[in-house]
């Protein structure tokens, strides 16, 4: 385990008024946006640990109230140094393999995320953490039986690795609330986006080849329809749900429900880019490409209380920024 000591906790602080966060996998593109997030308040410090499997230094915020621990929140030894170390009010547990092709071709790895959460809620309980905030996926669904996928209503029906691991990790936060009291909130994320996302993401991958007039390659026929939910919606949402202390120990879809096809979106970035690149067709996926998507966000919505960025507008900040 590593400490980068570029951004230190300044120790001097008043530790009455400050709140501090860990956020596991913040090198990522979801965790690093929620540290920026999070130190936009004076009164929060943050420490990351990430093993820069998927995650990268050049995500982290430049900020003094940050610190960064290069390790693996599935190897014990490195969390709990960390852990042990700095006693923490709420802990953001989105260390994760992530990305299909990835996940399929890792098994193994993928099920190693479960001695993860093990970890962090064994260490959380003995440290006095008031919250534990998960990030699940919307691949728990698995192929939908009923659309929208209610997070009450739905069954979790996918047996790919990745799905069954966040499926038992919540398992686990339910079962440490039962037993200890640790409260938790289980987030399913469905198809977030942004600036920070790495570029073997679809919507990124598209971008990326229209920008420089290459072929997009769709899966299949391209109809496999998903829905894709903007970073800053996302933030605004998990700090809503932090702040007024709502959906404690419960399950809440994080999406937008506006559905899309895989050939409509890159038929979409085509003309929003004014890209000259060719739509090609590959082969279908032999598993994890589920044919339709869509949450229920009636309980994301409560907290939300603003419009969603649409398709169209989360694309054009895109194409503005420029970050692949």
């Amino acid at each position: 385990m590593r400490v980068l000591t570029h951004n230190l906790i300044n120790k001097n602080e008043n530790k009455k008024t400050l709140k501090t966060f860990l956020i596991t996998g913040g090198a990522g593109f979801v965790g690093s946006s929620l540290a920026d997030k999070l130190l936009q308040n004076p009164e929060n410090q943050v420490v990351i640990i990430d093993n820069l499997v998927t995650g990268f230094v050049e995500n982290l915020p430049k900020n003094p109230r940050l610190r960064f621990v290069k390790g693996d929140a599935n190897n014990y030894r490195d969390i709990s140094a960390v852990m042990l170390a700095t006693p923490f009010d709420i802990i953001f547990h989105y260390a994760a393999l992530v990305g299909v092709k990835r996940t399929l071709e890792n098994p193994k790895m993928v099920l190693d995320d479960i001695e993860g959460i093990k970890h962090i809620l064994h260490l959380s309980k003995s440290t006095g953490v008031k919250r534990v905030f998960f990030s699940s996926s919307s691949e728990v669904y698995g192929e939908p039986v009923e659309l929208p996928q209610h997070e009450h209503t739905t069954p979790l029906n996918s047996r790919l690795p990745y799905a069954v691991v966040k499926n038992v990790c919540e398992a686990f936060l339910r079962a440490y609330h039962q037993e200890h009291g640790l409260e938790y909130t289980i987030f399913r994320f469905f198809n977030t986006y942004g600036e920070k996302q790495s570029a073997d993401f679809v919507m990124t991958r598209f971008l990326k080849a229209a920008t420089r007039n290459e072929d997009i390659t769709v899966y299949g026929d391209g109809s496999q329809t998903r829905t894709f939910c903007y970073i800053q919606d996302n933030l605004d949402v998990t700090m809503a749900c932090l702040e007024h202390n709502q959906y404690v120990n419960d399950v809440l879809n994080i999406g937008n429900d506006h559905i899309t096809s895989m050939l409509e979106l890159a038929q979409i970035i085509i003309r929003l880019s004014g890209s000259k690149s060719r739509i090609v067709h590959l082969p279908p996926l032999p598993e994890g490409d589920m044919t339709r998507r869509q949450p229920d966000i009636a309980k994301m919505m409560v907290l939300l209380k603003k419009p969603l960025v649409t398709l169209e507008e989360g694309i054009q900040k895109l194409l503005l920024a420029k970050k692949w």
